[in-house]
């Protein structure tokens, strides 16, 4: 009897154990650059329990002063702004790597369902089903649904046998084809130019489930968060990476203030932001390109052969609509007058609405009146809210599904 009590202890004991010694996540990140931070955060903000591994001491940032700053980046150029005692959120500040590393600190400290282990290096890494053990130079074990593989050294991709694959992410932002629609990430500078962007199926290895492999070569939180929105969505779906569905995931970086569409003359502070973002996505109203940035151009007039075609596309009543306009300004009356159509809604209800939300709710400048010429950013806002076209899918060309 005693010697039976003996082995339950020793048992109990040696599972305890165990247990301490394994850490179970969500989503694991490793790395310690600006694409780790970003992948880190957003995973761990998109209600997943995240874990990142930084095998040094500390973060190595890369400079974002020439990127289009917004979502996580932004956020925390206000805060090192903050630490450096600037009051102006607009004010350049350096970027040094103690003071980046203390507001860093402080910050991963505080965002919930976030574990930062610190100089402890990976021993072995291998497969358990879909999901991860990675095996730590101390004798723990870190057990990931998801690993995001942000390490610039090239170890994690050597070790899973990937370092011939080319993990370049980032690509020109054009309309030669419809690949735009796919982006979760937008305004990372190179080639001396801001107008770039992510599709959401670059981050996918079709050999490697639930694995995301971020740019070693190329340091941008704005990459990192598109990763880690697209680890989190995997986590909290309980689905695989190549599962993974579009809307939801851009969706969510634009609430959070991520450029998806690089637009670089509206920034992430405007109160028309995430309509024009999702508007953006669709096509209807395509970016002005200047001196290497995709502009909105918020204020200039809609004309009716930018909208025509992309609108069509979209909708099969807009070319019975179309077909019957033949001026070449959409007017605010025009503007409402499709809407209702398309959407079959009351003008005159649709109409009145519209009047009263125009400066309390739009925010928007100018007057309400009809016959003048819309401008695009009022295009924009009425379009997103009453056609909602953010919501019509479409596949991994981009091509719209109906």
């Amino acid at each position: 009897m005693k010697k039976g009590l003996f082995i339950v202890f020793f048992i109990s004991v040696f599972t305890q154990i165990a247990e301490a010694q394994t850490i179970k996540t969500g989503v694991l990140v490793i790395g310690n650059g600006s694409n780790a931070v970003g992948a880190g955060i957003q995973s761990a903000v998109s209600g997943v329990k995240t874990t990142m591994l930084i095998q040094e001491s500390g973060f190595i940032i890369s400079p974002p002063d020439k990127n289009i700053n917004s979502g996580l980046e932004a956020d925390f150029l206000q805060r090192m702004r903050l630490a450096s005692g600037l009051k102006d959120s607009t004010s350049k500040v350096y970027v040094d790597g103690s003071s980046a590393n203390a507001v860093l600190k402080s910050w991963t400290d505080s965002v919930k369902n976030l574990t930062v282990i610190r100089s402890v290096k990976w021993s072995r890494i291998k497969r358990s089903g879909n999901n991860w053990n990675v095996l730590l130079e101390d004798g723990r074990t870190i057990k990931a649904e998801v690993m995001v593989d942000a390490d610039a050294s090239g170890n994690v991709s050597d070790a899973l046998g990937l370092s011939s694959r080319d993990t370049k992410l980032w690509q020109a932002f054009n309309y030669k084809n419809s690949l735009y629609r796919l982006s979760v990430g937008g305004g990372y500078e190179m080639n001396n130019t801001t107008a770039n962007f992510i599709p959401l199926f670059n981050f996918l290895i079709p050999e490697q489930e639930n694995l995301i492999a971020l740019d070693r070569r190329f340091g941008s939180m704005a990459e990192g968060q598109a990763g880690g929105a697209t680890a989190a969505y995997a986590v909290f779906f309980r689905t695989k990476t190549s599962q993974a569905v579009l809307k939801p995931i851009q969706k969510e970086l634009i609430n959070y203030k991520l450029a998806v569409i690089p637009f670089a003359d509206i920034n992430h502070g405007d109160k028309n932001w995430s309509p024009i973002q999702y508007v953006g996505l669709t096509g209807f109203l395509k970016a002005v390109f200047v001196n290497g940035t995709a502009n909105f151009m918020p204020e200039q007039t809609v004309s009716t052969t930018e909208v025509k075609e992309p609108i069509k596309e979209f909708y099969y009543k807009a070319q019975i609509w179309f077909d019957d306009y033949k001026e070449d300004k959409m007017t605010l009356g025009a503007v409402l007058n499709m809407i209702c159509m398309v959407g079959n809604k009351a003008l005159e209800n649709t109409t009145n609405e519209v009047k009263k939300k125009w400066k309390t709710q739009y925010h928007f400048e100018k007057d309400f009146d009809l016959n003048r010429e819309v401008t695009r950013r009022e295009f924009a806002v009425l379009v997103d809210e009453y056609m909602s076209p953010f919501n019509v899918n479409v596949d991994r060309n981009g091509r719209v599904i109906r």
